[in-house]
């Protein structure tokens, strides 16, 4: 289960590699419509942010120090910048995963993010969604932004 979970992130983190290439005029990705508030910037550091901590912080113990509140308000980041943390970030899970046993996937998560406990297993199928989850948003808003 960890090789496979090592390739699900692996191919959406590099999915969300495409997605910020796609756009064609860089400044779109801290752009927004409409009721939409977030842009593809601030989710894609929303995303590293989240993986970085619940992946490579807390179960591949790599030092890591998150500021959830500058995911969402970081503007201008060039779009290099973005790839290459995503990059970092590939390498953070990757790495992380990889140090685990089959065995701790059944282990209680070390920190109560859902309000409820869970293992391990549980808590990286729920990230897994969640990048999938933004991932469709960036997805969407470029196609909006760049009709």
């Amino acid at each position: 289960m960890i090789t496979e979970l090592i390739k699900l992130y692996e191919r959406d983190l590099n999915r969300l590699e495409k997605e910020i290439s796609a756009f064609t005029e860089e400044s779109n990705l801290w752009k927004t419509k409409g009721n939409i508030i977030n842009s593809a910037g601030n989710l894609c550091l929303h995303i590293i942010g989240n993986l970085k901590t619940y992946i490579g912080k807390n179960l591949g113990n790599i030092h890591y120090l998150r500021n959830r509140d500058a995911e969402f308000s970081t503007t201008s980041i060039p779009r290099e910048s973005l790839i290459h943390e995503i990059n970092k970030t590939k390498a953070v899970v990757s790495q992380s995963l990889a140090q685990m046993k089959a065995t701790d996937l059944e282990n209680t998560y070390k920190e109560d993010v859902l309000g409820y406990s869970m293992t391990n297993g549980y808590f990286l199928i729920h990230l897994s969604g969640h990048l999938n989850y933004h991932l469709g948003q960036i997805n969407y808003l470029r196609r909006i932004l760049e009709e």
